[in-house]
C-alpha cells in the first residue's frame, strides 16, 4: 500500500503546484513585456524635441504599442488631435465671452485662433486616418501615404503656431495666458508626432 500512497501523492503534489507556477510564469511574462514596450517608448520619444512630454504622454499605451513604430506613431496623433479638439473647444467658448467680444484687438485673435485650431484638427485626424489605413512598408503607395501624414501634420502645427503669434499683441490677461499655455502643449505634442512619424517613414522606405 505504501507505493500507491506515494504515487497518489506525487500526482497531487504535481497537478497542485503545477498550474501556479504557470500562471507565476505567465504574469512575470506580461510584466516584462511591457516593460520592454514603455523602454521602446521612451527611446523613440528620445528623438523627439520633447522627450519629456512624448514619454508621459504615450507611456500608457505600451500594452497597445508594444514595440510597434506605426502603432507608436498613431498612438501620438491620438493624443495630439484630442488635445487640439479640446483647445479648439476652449477658444470657442471663450471668445464668445463679454469681457472679450467688447475688445476688437482680443476678439479678433480669438477667432483667428479658433479658425487656426479648426484647420489644425481637421489635419490631424486626416492624418490619423490616414496612418490607419498605410500599407506595408517599402512600397510606393507607403511613400505617398506616409507623405501625406507628414505634410498635414506640418500644417497643424503651422496652423497652431499661427494661432499663438496673433495672441502677441493681445493684452496681457488670464485667459491669453491659459490659451498660450493650452496651446504650448498642444504644439510640442505636435511635434513630437510629426517627429515620430518622420522615424517610421523613414524606417519604412530603408
Amino acid at each position: 500500500m505504501k507505493p500507491l500512497h506515494f504515487v497518489f501523492f506525487f500526482f497531487f503534489f504535481f497537478f497542485y503546484f503545477y498550474p501556479v507556477s504557470t500562471l507565476s510564469y505567465a504574469v512575470y511574462d506580461a510584466s516584462a513585456a511591457t516593460i520592454t514596450a514603455t523602454d521602446f517608448i521612451r527611446t523613440s520619444c528620445y528623438a523627439t524635441l520633447y522627450p519629456d512630454v512624448c514619454y508621459s504622454s504615450l507611456s500608457r499605451y505600451a500594452n497597445a504599442v508594444q514595440q510597434d513604430p506605426a502603432r507608436l506613431a498613431r498612438a501620438a496623433i491620438g493624443v495630439t488631435l484630442s488635445k487640439a479638439r479640446n483647445l479648439a473647444v476652449y477658444v470657442s467658448n471663450i471668445s464668445r465671452e463679454d469681457d472679450y467680444s467688447a475688445d476688437t484687438r482680443a476678439s479678433a485673435a480669438l477667432h483667428d485662433c479658433f479658425s487656426n485650431m479648426g484647420d489644425a484638427v481637421d489635419e490631424i485626424r486626416g492624418s490619423l486616418k490616414q496612418m490607419r489605413q498605410t500599407v506595408a512598408p517599402g512600397s510606393e503607395s507607403f511613400r505617398f501615404q506616409m507623405g501625406n501624414v507628414q505634410t498635414w501634420m506640418s500644417a497643424a502645427l503651422t496652423e497652431e503656431e499661427t494661432c499663438t503669434d496673433g495672441l502677441e499683441d493681445v493684452a496681457e490677461g488670464p485667459i491669453k495666458r491659459e490659451v498660450s499655455k493650452r496651446a504650448a502643449k498642444v504644439k510640442k505634442l505636435t511635434s513630437n508626432a510629426l517627429a515620430l512619424v518622420n522615424i517610421y517613414a523613414e524606417k519604412g522606405t530603408m
